[in-house]
């Protein structure tokens, strides 16, 4: 075994090389391990591929003290714990892709030692956990396994991972116990489960979420409807009553994480998980409210329309999944013309400067409220702000 004791897999994702960071920064000896190499270039060379808050100042500082290095060599994995953080996706048919988690424990197998704490840290089907267990032990490997999900607010996760509790799960003692000792290296509480409990609570924290903006859009549409502003039913009903202040206030609910894990549990349920289906139709549907509501009030097709904000949600650079993307599909069925922009993005060659946007746009809506935004000149255009991030 190496003198490496923490092996990141996917170290270079969101997940993974914030995770690395903080335990390199805590005096492990930390190995990402990852197949994107220009993301490990920049990571290696001091710079954050992906928002994150307190970075990359945090990356220089363990790289000064040559805690953090590199790999996309798999022979290179036997360290004491190898945490993996590789993407968990749905199929076409909205089940989990459990194919890539086999695939991944395949490509490891032949560098792995008996000893390792094996530590899944990414969303996982309810059930899975054992089966990574019986899996490794069946090809011979005696190994601890462990799951210790992460749930932190992506772009804060530096932060997070320091201040919020870390629950932890494994398929014996002992993989329950060595994991406790690395996570409570970091967190400031161990919260101690079996593996299925903890791959429910992962899930359930995600779906309960997306649930949560389904109840506020859902509310949103009712009252918008009726002519109604929801901003000021929403202003009135929290105000001074503690049992509203908890209800999120309405926009586009999406990301690589909520609308996956509510159909995790929908397809563990054998898709009779009616209330997350509930909360699919009406997350998904907003973007159609929204232009049927601005067709309602304006000859779209004599205008051209700019979305400001095309991250899948404030303040990030993230496009996965991102609901913007859906309404300018939308929009490009009734508008004349439709330009988009957004200042943190980096991935997509059609945006245009915001000025650009501004200038030549009819109509405006707001896809991701940035902070960039709030005090912007839209030169009298019309604004749709399904955030209320003007007035609020």
């Amino acid at each position: 075994m190496s003198t490496t004791e923490v092996c990141v897999i996917g170290g270079a994702g969101h997940v993974g090389a914030p995770l690395a960071i903080v335990f390199a920064d805590k005096g492990f000896r930390t190995l990402i391990y990852d197949l994107n190499t220009s993301a490990m270039e920049r990571l290696a060379g001091g710079e954050m591929p992906f928002l994150e808050e307190g970075g990359e100042a945090l990356l220089r500082s363990a790289l000064a003290k040559k805690m953090l290095s590199f790999t996309s060599d798999a022979a290179r994995v036997g360290a004491q714990y190898v945490i993996v953080t590789i993407g968990t996706p749905i199929d076409e048919f909205h089940n989990p892709e459990l194919g890539l988690v086999q695939q991944c424990f395949d490509s490891l197998m032949p560098h792995l030692s008996d000893g390792q704490t094996i530590i899944l840290r990414s969303t996982i089907f309810p059930g899975v956990t054992e089966w990574v267990h019986q899996y490794l032990r069946d090809a011979g490997k005696r190994v601890h396994v462990a799951f210790c999900p992460e749930r932190v607010v992506q772009g804060y996760s530096i932060r997070e991972l320091q201040t919020l509790p870390q629950i932890v799960s494994g398929t014996t003692p002992e993989a329950e116990a060595s994991a406790a000792r690395l996570f409570g290296a970091i967190a400031p509480k161990i919260v101690n489960m079996v593996p299925k409990e903890a791959e429910f609570a992962k899930l359930i924290s995600n779906a309960y979420r997306y649930i949560e903006f389904a109840a506020t859009n859902q509310f949103y549409m009712m009252v918008s409807s009726a002519g109604c502003d929801y901003s000021r039913v929403l202003a009135g009903l929290r105000d001074d009553y503690p049992r509203a202040t908890a209800l999120p206030g309405p926009g586009f609910a999406a990301g690589p994480c909520l609308f996956k894990d509510t159909l995790q549990l929908a397809a563990f349920m054998n898709n009779t998980f009616g209330l997350g289906y509930a909360a699919m139709q009406v997350n998904e549907g907003l973007p159609a409210f929204v232009v049927d509501r601005l067709a309602s009030q304006y000859q779209l097709s004599e205008m051209t329309v700019g979305v400001l904000g095309m991250a899948f949600k404030a303040n990030s650079d993230d496009t996965r999944s991102s609901l913007s993307y859906k309404l300018k599909k939308l929009l490009q069925y009734k508008a004349k013309a439709v330009l988009t922009t957004d200042p943190l993005v980096q991935t997509d060659r059609e945006l245009l400067s915001l000025e650009d946007v501004i200038q030549r746009s009819d109509l405006l809506i707001l896809g991701a409220p940035h902070r960039e935004y709030k005090n912007l000149d839209v030169r009298g255009k019309p604004i749709f702000d399904i955030w209320n991030f003007y007035k609020g």
